[in-house]
């Protein structure tokens, strides 16, 4: 463990616990902010005027989901094994977590996903990077990841999206008609 990792751990964590209000939106931002950005890209996908660019707003965000999230973390985490914070230290998390912590799962699944966003809507797909940003850091802060786990995270899920988003461009021409 490198000491750069834990001290940006430690600074980001050493919040916790002392301000409920703090520890509530830490909470909700790691825990239930997830759900909402699901829900957010339903309709995303919902909102597009045809059912065939529906189907393949939602095919491209989930192929990259599940490259991303179920395949090349559950690799890498298969070979790597990387314990969680709270279990280095010894410490009750805000939020229960189990399984090795390299890469964070839920930012290789959440940056796939907003970047597969940002392609269909540059707007809703800034705002999809920012709260991702905010989940990574807060999951730090509930003291379930390591600052290199988000980081991780993010770029597996990120290289995952612009993979997909590339193996799928005559797709998108022949749908969109230009190279979009």
């Amino acid at each position: 463990m490198s000491a750069l990792n834990q001290s940006i751990f430690t600074f980001i964590h050493h919040f916790a616990g002392r301000n409920i209000f703090l520890d509530d939106l830490g909470i909700f931002s790691a825990q239930y902010l997830p759900y909402l950005l699901v829900i957010a890209f339903f309709v995303l996908v919902w909102r597009e005027e045809s059912w065939r660019k529906k189907l393949y707003v939602f095919c491209e965000g989930t192929i990259a989901v599940i490259l991303a999230r179920g395949i090349v973390t559950e690799v890498i985490r298969f070979f790597y094994h990387s314990v969680r914070p709270f279990a280095f230290y010894n410490f009750t998390p805000l939020i229960s977590e189990s399984g090795w912590s390299f890469p964070s799962g839920h930012m290789t699944w959440f940056f796939a996903l907003s970047l597969a966003v940002w392609y269909a809507n540059h707007k809703w797909g800034t705002w999809f990077l920012v709260l991702s940003t905010l989940i990574g850091i807060a999951r730090i802060f509930a003291g379930v990841h390591w600052p290199t786990d988000i980081i991780g995270g993010a770029v597996i899920g990120l290289l995952a999206a612009w993979s997909v988003h590339w193996l799928l461009r005559n797709q998108r021409r022949a749908l969109y008609g230009t190279a979009r």
